[in-house]
């Protein structure tokens, strides 16, 4: 005999959180982190108020659900990946950048450093949850790396920490002057377009060689 399946209540109480999140997703966007309330959220989903709580005690640890779901796993991949590298520094940069813009091409993924990005100066909370959760982990990772290719003769002696901000600000100004100014290039926020052009500036140079045609 086959297994039967799963009761309905059951499968239906597991895809939960993430209805919530998805929920609270939209409604962060449309209304701000700070306009919007839990009734909502839950409301949105589809589910009582009390429901929701068991799943989110809070707003708060709504927004640390949505980091935790989208944000964080890129950023485990980016200390997987230059804790391993490989390859060259350039192969590992160009890798991580790609795998980003490959991530943040989801609008669900991207939905995330958005809130963050227009909430967190008015809500410091919010900043300091985001560092714990990503930069404590990436930004040290990536800083050892370049030292590391420092070391092995690869790279310039520049300062690593400064180095690290060189290499991933292009990204987060990317988003910023989007979400904060509206400022979009022609075409659309175009994430992998902007890594292409952003390896072909950080390895070659904007300068054109003197001698090349």
């Amino acid at each position: 005999m086959t297994e039967s399946p799963e009761p309905k209540f059951r499968r239906r109480a597991e895809d939960r959180p993430d209805e919530l999140l998805d929920a609270a997703t939209t409604l962060f966007l449309e209304q701000g982190f700070a306009g919007t309330t839990v009734a909502q959220i839950a409301k949105r989903a589809g589910l009582s108020k009390g429901a929701m709580y068991l799943y989110f005690p809070s707003k708060q640890a709504v927004l640390k659900g949505l980091v935790a779901r989208a944000i964080a796993p890129m950023s485990m991949q980016i200390l997987a990946d230059v804790t391993a590298h490989p390859g060259s520094v350039r192969e590992v940069i160009s890798h991580v950048l790609t795998m980003m813009a490959s991530r943040l091409s989801d609008p669900m993924v991207m939905a995330v450093p958005k809130i963050v990005i227009r909430e967190a100066v008015a809500a410091p909370d919010i900043a300091r949850m985001y560092h714990d959760a990503v930069l404590a982990h990436a930004v040290p990772a990536l800083t050892a790396f370049i030292q590391d290719g420092i070391d092995r003769g690869e790279l310039r002696p520049v300062d690593p920490e400064l180095t690290v901000r060189s290499v991933m600000g292009p990204i987060l100004i990317h988003v910023f002057l989007a979400e904060i100014f509206a400022v979009q290039p022609a075409g659309g926020l175009g994430m992998a377009r902007l890594v292409d052009n952003h390896l072909t500036i950080l390895f070659d140079g904007l300068s054109i060689p003197k001698g090349a045609p």
